[in-house]
C-alpha cells in the first residue's frame, strides 16, 4: 500500500470499529462481567489465608457460587477457610446505616481447580495467523531500542509497557502474541512524552485501536476482542475519533514495519 491507500485504510478501519463500539458489547463480555460480580473481594487477612492453604488458587468462591455460574465442587474436595464477617442490626436503628460487623465466623471456598462444569465465560479473542510477522515485529520493536522481555507469568495481564521495555506473556496463541505486542508497541509510541493523556481509558483506547488497525490490515479477526476491551475502558465514538490522528500515525508506523510495501 502506498501513503494515500495506507491513510484511507486506517481510517476506513477506525470507521469500522466505531461501528462495532455503537454496536455494544458482545455477549461474551455481558457474561465475563456478570460472572465477575458474583467474586468477593477478599481482605489481605483472608487472602494470606487462602494463600497459605492452596497456593495455586486463581479464583475463589463460595459453593452456592460456583453453583449459581453451573460449577460444581467435586466431592472430596478441601475447603479453603477464610473469615466471613457477621453482619447485625443494631438493636435500635431501622435503616441499612444501623447494621455493623458483631464478629467473624469461619467460611469455606473453593478453587477453580476444585470444579468442573461449565467453561467461565471470558471476552472475545482474536483470531488468525499472522505468519512471519509477529518475527517481523518483534525486530522492529527491538530496533527502535525497546527491550522485549517473555515472561512465565505477569500477574494477570498479558502483556505491558513501561517506557522503553515491553513484557509479554508466554503461551499466546500466534494471533493474540502479535495483536500484544503491538498493542504494547503503541503505548510505546503514543504515550512515553510529556504530552501523554492522563486518562488510562484514552490511552488504552488508542493502543487497543492501533491494535486493531494493524491486525486487520494483515487479515486478523480482531474486531470483536478489541470492542470488548474499548467498552472494559469506557472507550466511545467520540474518543475514538478525537484520537484519530494519533491511531492512524501509529498504525501507519507499524504496518509499514511489518508488512513494507515491495
Amino acid at each position: 500500500m502506498n501513503a494515500d491507500d495506507l491513510k484511507k485504510f486506517t481510517s476506513d478501519a477506525v470507521d469500522r470499529l466505531a461501528a462495532l463500539i455503537d454496536a455494544g458489547h458482545s455477549d461474551q463480555l455481558a457474561a465475563m462481567l456478570r460472572a465477575i460480580a458474583r467474586f468477593h473481594r477478599y481482605s489481605f487477612h483472608n487472602v494470606c489465608l487462602i494463600a497459605s492453604q492452596r497456593p495455586t488458587a486463581t479464583r475463589v468462591a463460595g459453593f452456592q457460587t460456583w453453583r449459581a455460574l453451573n460449577r460444581f465442587v467435586r466431592k472430596g474436595e478441601k475447603g479453603i477457610v477464610i473469615l466471613a464477617p457477621i453482619i447485625r442490626r443494631r438493636a435500635d436503628g431501622a435503616d441499612e446505616d444501623s447494621k455493623h460487623i458483631a464478629g467473624f465466623r469461619a467460611a469455606y471456598v473453593f478453587d477453580v481447580a476444585q470444579t468442573d462444569g461449565e467453561p467461565l465465560p471470558s471476552v472475545a479473542a482474536v483470531s488468525g495467523d499472522p505468519g512471519q510477522r509477529t518475527r517481523t515485529l518483534r525486530s522492529a520493536i527491538i530496533a527502535r531500542g525497546i527491550v522485549l522481555d517473555d515472561l512465565d507469568d505477569l500477574g494477570g495481564a498479558l502483556g505491558t509497557s513501561a517506557g522503553g521495555r515491553i513484557q509479554i506473556v508466554k503461551g499466546l496463541s500466534p494471533a493474540e502474541e502479535f495483536v500484544v505486542l503491538v498493542h504494547e508497541f503503541a503505548h510505546e509510541l503514543l504515550h512515553r512524552a510529556a504530552d501523554r493523556p492522563k486518562s488510562r481509558d484514552v490511552r488504552e483506547l488508542e493502543a487497543e485501536a492501533v491494535a486493531f488497525v494493524v491486525g486487520e490490515a494483515i487479515g486478523l479477526q480482531v474486531g470483536n476482542a478489541a470492542r470488548d476491551y474499548i467498552h472494559l475502558y469506557h472507550g466511545d465514538r467520540d474518543g475514538l475519533l478525537a484520537s484519530m490522528d494519533l491511531i492512524r500515525a501509529a498504525a501507519t508506523a507499524i504496518i509499514v514495519a511489518v508488512d513494507p510495501a515491495p
